[in-house]
């Protein structure tokens, strides 16, 4: 394997690594925790109902190479409402998203060849982006009827 190939392998493997750690969701409790319900059983609310209690602020996050466009937000309110569903919130109040590139990925090859009639050149680069797609949230309990 030559020096090109084995950067580029590195460069891979450092990519894909970073794009593993750092995902997922946490909470911080601001009241009282009730037992977990399914995360399916969590309804979304984008404005606050008019009658609800507060149980916890929810962060959540996912990182994705290339930008994760509208899928990015689909997968951030699943992760909202999984960390909802944990305290036993049975409401979903969204807060907020953001989308930043975190970073790239780039590598490139090039090979020269040359002959008594002349020489040739060629070149290949190519570069992927990193993303972190975030949400905030609240996770609330919406009494019957409320």
């Amino acid at each position: 394997m030559d020096r090109t190939r084995i950067i580029a392998a590195t460069l891979a493997g450092l990519g894909w690594a970073s794009i593993g750690g750092c995902a997922g969701s946490t909470h911080v409790l601001t009241g009282t925790a009730r037992p977990p319900i399914n995360p399916a059983d969590v309804q979304v609310y984008f404005t606050p109902p008019p009658v609800y209690q507060d149980i916890a602020a929810l962060d959540a996050q996912r990182r994705s190479l290339f930008n994760a466009g509208e899928g990015g937000t689909d997968k951030i309110i699943a992760r909202l409402k999984a960390e909802a569903a944990k305290v036993g919130a049975n409401g979903l109040i969204i807060e907020g998203y953001d989308q930043v590139q975190t970073g790239s990925i780039g590598s490139g090859a090039g090979s020269d060849s040359y002959s008594a009639h002349g020489s040739v050149s060629l070149g290949l680069g190519a570069s992927i982006g990193m993303f972190k797609t975030t949400g905030k949230g609240r996770a609330i309990f919406v009494p019957p009827g409320g």
